[in-house]
């Protein structure tokens, strides 16, 4: 240990005497617990009951037979992610030491999965691609960056149509959509169709029309003085009366429609305050040079207020992200609901802390990756 080293440890820890015992108590407690979590995990736990039921997991009960294309979907999204990701990371760039630990998880993550010839085939095919986007989007940056959204939202529809067929693909019921890919289909949905909505909201409520003011701000005042929960209910159960009689709204669309509703109210108020961190004189020197509304707006008010609020945002996407949760109770089998009719197994009956600890992973993995690429992104944009 070098000197510098000691002098942080005396300096922060242990710089008097009741410093130094609440140092060894807070070590004694952190071993005391991580010990405890250990044993329980390598003595105790049954893991098995992941292993077993990984692709109910994942995909639920999606027809065996038409996972190929679940793994077009992945395909298709690592690939674009991989692209907007070295889009996005300007000058930096892997070394090979970090190249070599990507490839070391990825090879472990090969042999560990349970899966079989074909799955590891395609898995391998998209860590390839992985790192093929990734070398493209930094190598033809420029080339590719005005292109990026549009590409994302023409995958979309393609996505969609991939999972539920038709148009010359077998079509599978939406009830058969379960567990994480539904998840992500639901989270995906809601962020992008209740991010305009939000931002319309919130320029609305800053209208100088008296009613399309107030018709804003009862809409958000009301949404935001009620709970999501009750919002999914009344979704399903309210949603269908305002429909002809011959017109039926499947689940997950009404789903949909509760979580955009909820999550659109909020997005307004976190844009509403980029809106008002917006210098008067900058709209007021932009009308002097004879912008008309709609320009000042999306050229100048829109971008300065949507970078200052990017952390606000992202914060909503991941709590939404983590509210599609709550579609398991009003029938949607999700991650969370696939859980319980996992833990409904005979074998598996009191498995919860296994169970729970591996969805609480998946949702703090890509939580956590949505945090890293906001933060990137607020990096980019300062520069």
């Amino acid at each position: 240990m070098t000197n510098p080293q000691l002098l942080w440890l005396r300096k922060n820890l242990f710089s008097t005497w009741y410093n130094s015992l609440l140092t060894v108590v807070c070590l004694v407690l952190l071993f005391w617990v991580v010990r405890g979590i250990l044993t329980w995990a390598i003595t105790q736990a049954q893991w098995a009951v992941i292993l077993v039921n990984l692709r109910l997991f994942l995909v639920g009960r999606f027809p065996q037979a038409l996972y190929w294309r679940v793994w077009i979907i992945l395909a298709i999204a690592s690939t674009l992610g991989a692209v907007t990701w070295g889009v996005f990371s300007g000058r930096q760039h892997l070394t090979r030491r970090k190249i070599a630990l990507l490839a070391s998880i990825f090879g472990v993550l090969l042999v560990v999965l349970p899966l079989d010839l074909i799955s590891r085939l395609w898995l391998l095919l998209i860590g390839t691609l992985l790192f093929l986007g990734f070398w493209v989007g930094r190598k033809f940056a420029k080339l590719i960056a005005p292109w990026l959204s549009l590409v994302w939202l023409l995958s979309f529809p393609v996505i969609v149509w991939l999972i539920g067929g038709g148009f010359g693909l077998q079509s599978v019921s939406t009830n058969l959509w379960n567990g994480l890919l539904l998840t992500l289909l639901m989270a995906t949905i809601s962020i992008v169709l209740s991010f305009p909505i939000g931002v319309l909201l919130a320029l609305g409520r800053t209208s100088n029309l008296p009613v399309v003011r107030w018709f804003c701000i009862l809409y958000i005042e009301i949404i935001r003085g009620l709970p999501l929960i009750g919002i999914l209910f009344l979704a399903q159960v309210m949603l269908p009366l305002f429909l002809p009689a011959d017109v039926r709204l499947d689940r997950l669309l009404r789903g949909i429609a509760g979580l955009v509703l909820f999550s659109a109210a909020y997005m307004a108020e976190n844009v509403r305050g980029g809106l008002q961190a917006i210098p008067r004189g900058q709209i007021e020197a932009a009308k002097a040079l004879g912008f008309n509304s709609l320009f000042l707006v999306i050229l100048i008010v829109l971008p300065q207020a949507l970078r200052a609020v990017i952390p606000a945002i992202v914060g909503q996407f991941i709590g939404l992200f983590k509210d599609t949760s709550l579609l398991s109770l009003v029938g949607l089998i999700e991650l969370t609901g696939i859980a319980r009719s996992i833990l409904a197994q005979p074998q598996f009956l009191g498995r919860y802390a296994e169970v729970y600890l591996f969805i609480g992973l998946i949702y703090w993995l890509f939580c956590y990756s949505m945090s890293l690429a906001s933060r990137r992104l607020e990096r980019q944009l300062s520069n």
